[in-house]
């Protein structure tokens, strides 16, 4: 019963945070229903990891075809953000729009809703892309394919972990918003989302590029929480959908330039 409730809370998660293909379960009456946050928020980090995974699975292809490094990790990259219909670039993108340039609280909640992407966002996006491969670039010369393939989706993992910590660790800042339709985590599945993303970053980078990137990665997504939280609280006074999002993308930046900066080079 237990491994049948993480397969029908890792679809759930999958569907909502994803364009992947999946399935319909035996017995889901609406599989596309909103996800319930506290039951499955310890199966995100791992619907990252099956994310990232598929990204990866691209990247060892383009590798083994002898394509050069930049463009392995520029296709990875492009499978992930196809994978997840940009779901949290575009959280990226508006939070740095309304936290960038709005005057006043209102006006950048009012921004934040705003599907246009001005220059703060389009400068993020370009940033946060090119940073993402250009550390994949760097693993992959660094510790070849397997490894970076695993520094991918520990990045994935924890830094969907991250996210959702932000979700509960403030009040939304309006009633209205997705992060507040989407509920909180609560205490309980908080620890659990945590745990296992610590899990599979700790699982994966301590065989493969050792305890010194392994505590970067666990650090790296804390401490991109942390700006996160301390921003948003200050300026709009609460979380949404779209800063949880952009706590994912930068904390996935930190925890690959982390392992890419720590790594030992067997």
């Amino acid at each position: 019963m237990r491994d049948m409730r993480l397969v029908r809370d890792l679809c759930s998660a999958l569907r909502f945070f994803s364009r992947l293909p999946v399935p319909t379960l035996p017995g889901e009456v609406d599989p596309h229903s909103p996800p319930d946050l506290p039951r499955i928020a310890y199966a995100i980090p791992l619907a990252g990891a099956v994310i990232a995974a598929v990204a990866g699975v691209v990247l060892l292809i383009a590798h083994a075809a002898g394509l050069p490094s930049l463009v392995c990790a520029a296709l990875a990259i492009s499978a992930m953000v196809l994978a997840t219909g940009a779901f949290h670039e575009d959280g990226l993108a508006d939070t740095a729009d309304g936290l960038g340039g709005g005057r006043s609280r209102e006006q950048r909640l009012a921004i934040l809703r705003d599907s246009r992407i001005g220059t703060f966002g389009g400068a993020a996006l370009v940033l946060s892309l090119l940073l993402r491969v250009a550390a994949l670039d760097g693993l992959l010369d660094l510790v070849g394919p397997l490894r970076t393939v695993c520094g991918m989706i520990a990045a994935a993992a924890g830094s969907r972990a991250a996210g959702i910590l932000l979700l509960q660790s403030l009040p939304p800042a309006r009633t209205d918003g997705a992060g507040a339709s989407a509920g909180v985590p609560g205490p309980d599945g908080l620890a659990g989302c945590l745990l296992t993303g610590a899990l599979v970053v700790a699982g994966l980078l301590v065989p493969t590029v050792g305890v010194g990137a392994a505590f970067a990665g666990l650090i790296a997504p804390l401490l991109a929480w942390l700006f996160f939280h301390r921003s948003a609280a200050r300026l709009i006074g609460g979380q949404t959908g779209d800063v949880a999002g952009a706590v994912q993308q930068v904390a996935e930046i930190a925890i690959l330039l982390g392992v890419l900066i720590f790594a030992e080079v067997h």
